[in-house]
């Protein structure tokens, strides 16, 4: 299998956080965390570019069911319009209780943080689930 470069992100109405990782090496990082807005997709080509991305890796959340939710028709339509507007393959990832884990993981260092770190590290989590089940 070809080495890859990957984003992994998580999808929010407000902020999409961005981690960075490689099929080499299975390890991501949390990176950025964009505002979902009009320059999104101009931030997200920017990225892709100066890291020579060649995957998108996008969460998908669920209901604790397991079944699809208003957030997940969101999150499959922005990945949509990224794919379409940035020419690059976007894939799902299950992204279950990734923001929870973020937010346990923040709480545990005990030191001040902000909502957009919870949004990348989510997107980290997303990206290691993906790279790691992808073996």
């Amino acid at each position: 299998m070809p080495i890859i470069k990957v984003i992994g992100i998580d999808i929010g109405e407000t902020r999409v956080g961005v981690a960075l990782g490689s099929t080499e090496t299975k390890y991501a990082s949390p990176l950025i965390t964009l505002l979902n807005n009009d320059t999104l997709f101009s931030n997200l080509e920017k990225i892709i570019k100066e890291n020579e991305v060649g995957l998108i890796v996008a969460g998908l959340p669920r209901n604790l069911d397991n079944e699809e939710t208003m957030q997940t028709k969101y999150s499959r339509k922005v990945a949509e319009e990224i794919k379409n507007k940035l020419s690059i393959e976007v894939v799902f990832q299950d992204e279950a209780l990734t923001s929870v884990k973020a937010r346990d993981e923040l709480d545990a260092r005990k030191k001040p943080y902000e909502k957009g770190d919870i949004d990348k590290l989510a997107a980290c989590y997303i990206l290691e689930d993906y790279l790691i089940g992808s073996s």
